[in-house]
């Protein structure tokens, strides 16, 4: 019997082993001293530094990937939350969700550049480098538009209600806005500035995190309530493809190399589903509350945010895809 036990004790780690094996973790990177929630990040493949922010502990950090530990952190910020680089002006920029203020850090040295405060609970961070306009999403609803050098406000979008995240189209000049206390997917023009179209949310609800499919011309949205991903076509906003997911979704991202689409989720893992069909491919154990990551393309690896719990201090994990 005590044999009998043992042998399925051990098919069923070795069952869950490989249900992971899409990923593989490299090294877990402390966060000394972060309390609280984590929230984004952002990656500079020019000095191999991942950007944290530690929004419970009110601070970014900069994580040196090469030598794999803390290198820097910005204090005294109130609640960051969205956190973006762009590569052109060597910037940092952060926006804070408690007195909607985003500022703007030289990379190399992190000091203030310069800064502008929205109305309010400033969130997610977008960049379009070829127009050059940073987009925040902010307040009841709406997107800033700021000049990513001064932060000089250009203009204001009108949406529904508060944005979670939302992904600009290099294919076709539009933004797909996740707006979950309006039931909806807002699509903007970015020419015209404004709301041009609304997909209504209705079957699921707590759509928070969003990637688009560009050369598949799809949107992926993943919902908490119940826990799904969706695939709607750019066209026309019809849903293609759905699948259950994993719950606490707060970061999905497209691994186009692989076909792979990465959920991360606060129960403690991240999902691995196939691009074709849509259907789960694996699923990766992390910690409690891990729900945000940030998958790079140049670095060719997820990083996952884990806060700390249980007298385990916060880290960032990271994990290699597998082929």
């Amino acid at each position: 019997m005590r044999s009998a036990i043992l042998t399925a004790l051990a098919l069923l780690i070795f069952a869950v082993s490989a249900f992971g094996a899409n990923l593989e973790l490299q090294a877990k990177i402390p966060l000394p001293g972060c309390k609280g929630r984590i929230d984004h990040m952002a990656f500079d493949p020019e000095r191999r530094r991942l950007y944290v922010a530690e929004l419970g502990n009110g601070s970014v950090s900069g994580v040196d990937l090469n030598t794999r530990r803390l290198e820097h952190r910005v204090e005294g910020l109130d609640e960051p939350q969205g956190i973006a680089y762009f590569a052109p002006l060597r910037r940092l920029y952060v926006a804070d969700g408690g007195d909607g203020t985003v500022r703007a850090y030289d990379a190399i040295d992190f000091r203030p550049a310069n800064s502008i405060k929205l109305a309010g609970d400033a969130d997610n961070i977008r960049i379009d480098p070829a127009a050059r306009r940073v987009y925040v999403g902010y307040g009841n609803g709406a997107l800033a538009v700021l000049d990513p050098d001064s932060l000089e406000r250009l203009g204001d979008i009108p949406l529904k209600a508060h944005p979670e995240s939302f992904q600009l189209s290099l294919s076709n000049g539009r933004i797909y806005v996740n707006v979950p206390g309006a039931k909806e997917i807002a699509v903007v023009d970015q020419i015209v500035a404004r709301q041009v179209a609304s997909w209504p949310a209705t079957r699921w609800s707590a759509n928070y995190p969003m990637a688009l499919e560009e050369d598949s011309q799809a949107v992926i949205a993943v919902f908490r309530r119940p826990a799904r991903i969706v695939r709607y076509s750019m066209k026309d906003g019809s849903v293609l493809d759905e699948s259950e997911t994993c719950d606490d979704a707060d970061d999905v991202f497209v691994d186009a190399k692989r076909g792979r689409i990465y959920i991360v989720c606060g129960q403690g893992v991240v999902d691995i589903f196939d691009r074709a069909t849509l259907k789960r491919s694996g699923r990766f154990p992390t910690a409690p509350g891990a729900r945000t990551g940030f998958y790079s393309v140049a670095a060719d690896q997820l990083f996952v945010a884990a806060p700390a719990y249980g007298g385990h201090e916060a880290a960032v994990w990271l994990l290699k895809p597998v082929d």
